[in-house]
């Protein structure tokens, strides 16, 4: 599904990311680890065609998205939930979700969608009328993830969903991703609760200062010196 090859990317003079490689198959979550700084971020924004690769390649199905204006890389099935849940607080619950559905091909299904989003999160279909602001944070992050879900993607990319939620709610959520991966749809994400990244993803990369150090299982990248001294600090 997803192939990230010798992905380079800046800011100005700045090198952010050197040589990424990393791949998403239909069906698995897989995340990215490491510490603040790391590039993880970028990595995302880049595979979402928000921040433009310096060099190398990012495929989807096949599809070179490098290429692919920012605003079009939705039509080829990728949407991103982004750090800081980013909702428009000054609208409905529901009007947010129908935003995502703005694809020809989400329109046409929209109702179906929807309803799969209010199964997923059935807070979501009690709240439906009222003010995204007035939500709390864990409704909120659910909201981003329904409304990036919307579109119908065949893969997911989501930048440090947990940040700021109560454990139960962290809980919610990647109860929510894995059962998304179980319809097909591949779900990369970048995580600073490690711990909780590597419990619910079947495989990891680790990213320390733009480059993949380390690959593998999250049951393996677990027991690495990389991982337990890095980022877990152990």
């Amino acid at each position: 599904m997803l192939e990230v090859r010798g992905v380079q990317a800046r800011y100005g003079d700045a090198q952010a990311l050197w040589g990424v490689d990393l791949d998403v198959a239909a069906g698995e979550m897989v995340c990215i680890v490491g510490p603040n700084g790391a590039g993880k971020t970028t990595l995302v924004k880049t595979i979402a065609g928000l921040h433009a690769a310096a060099a190398g390649s990012v495929r989807m199905d096949g599809v070179e998205l490098t290429a692919v204006p920012g605003h079009k890389v939705c039509d080829y099935g990728v949407a991103t939930v982004p750090e800081g849940r980013r909702v428009f607080g000054h609208m409905t619950v529901r009007d947010n979700l129908l935003l995502g559905a703005y694809r020809r091909a989400a329109r046409r299904v929209y109702r179906e969608t929807e309803e799969e989003v209010y199964r997923l999160f059935p807070r979501l279909r009690e709240r439906q009328g009222q003010l995204a602001g007035s939500l709390s944070g864990g409704e909120q992050q659910m909201l981003a993830i329904g409304r990036a879900l919307m579109a119908r993607p065949r893969l997911l990319l989501l930048d440090e969903p947990s940040l700021g939620l109560a454990p139960v709610i962290v809980d919610e959520v990647f109860d929510a991703l894995a059962a998304v991966t179980r319809t097909g749809m591949g779900v990369l994400v970048v995580e600073q609760d490690v711990q909780r990244a590597l419990e619910a993803c079947g495989r990891g990369y680790l990213l320390i200062e733009g480059r993949i150090v380390t690959a593998g299982t999250t049951e393996a990248l677990r027991s690495t010196d990389e991982v337990r001294q890095r980022v877990l600090g152990m």
